[in-house]
């Protein structure tokens, strides 16, 4: 029916494609089996110790926190690519996700490489879960108290990239709003702190000793097993708050076209 040269037709909203269904699965899983085949790249190419590096990278690289905590190098992969998956799921304009993803990544690399390798990360757990067991704590106190410092900087680089990206506008009220994400921050917390907990624990489950020489097959195993694991349950909370929000954005109702 026309009216004033304008008519209305009753459109039915479409169903979803496929691959608006595996969106959110991709952009949760990328960053987790980049980690993962980073594990197998390292130890492919025979990085370690006697691999040749500018001097100056290879001072600030290998050292003290690399040899006790070797799978940050893949917890920093990790990171990168969370940030990168986070600018290409944005709604947010092109300039604001190149924006905020270019202030993420650099958060990440200073805070996790700055002034050697580990930066602020490791040396906040290492000196957290060190002063803990000075106040003559028992050992796994001390190590659970450092994790969690760690993954609170890791996890604060990450979150202050999410936020610079944008894109996640809602119509839910202020109040709603907050709850969820002090809820998001709290479950991804505890996300980050088991898998600096498990990272942890490599050179105890048989990672190593690399850097100081070349990963055998079965430390390529046991680092690519420990790795998935620890950010197991990241990917899974990243997964459920991005069907969540393709199932908000998708239309529930009939749509009217003019």
């Amino acid at each position: 029916m026309s009216s004033g040269g304008a008519s209305a037709v009753l459109v039915p909203a479409a169903a979803s494609p496929p691959a608006a269904a595996t969106f959110p699965v991709m952009a949760a899983a990328l960053p987790l089996m980049a980690a993962v085949l980073a594990v197998c790249t390292a130890a492919l190419t025979g990085l370690s110790q006697a691999s040749a590096l500018p001097p100056e990278l290879a001072a600030r690289f290998y050292g003290f926190f690399l040899q006790q905590y070797p799978l940050f190098t893949f917890a920093l992969i990790y990171a990168l690519a969370r940030i990168v998956a986070m600018a290409a799921a944005s709604t947010a304009s092109l300039p604001r996700r190149i924006a905020g993803a270019s202030v993420g990544v650099a958060l990440v690399l200073v805070l996790g490489l700055y002034p050697t390798f580990g930066g602020l990360v490791l040396r906040a757990g290492f000196a957290t879960g060190g002063m803990t067991f000075l106040t003559y704590q028992p050992m796994s106190l001390a190590f659970a108290i450092g994790s969690a410092a760690s993954a609170f900087v890791f996890g604060a680089a990450l979150a202050v990239g999410a936020i610079l990206i944008g894109g996640r506008a809602s119509t839910a009220s202020w109040g709603r709003r907050l709850a969820t994400g002090f809820f998001r921050g709290g479950t991804g917390f505890l996300a980050l702190w088991f898998a600096f907990a498990v990272i942890g624990q490599a050179p105890t489950a048989g990672f190593g000793p690399w850097p100081r020489r070349a990963l055998s097959a079965g430390e390529t195993g046991v680092g690519m097993s420990l790795v998935l694991a620890a950010f197991l349950p990241h990917a899974i909370l990243v997964w459920l708050a991005l069907r969540d929000k393709s199932r908000r954005t998708k239309p529930g109702a009939p749509s009217i076209a003019a």
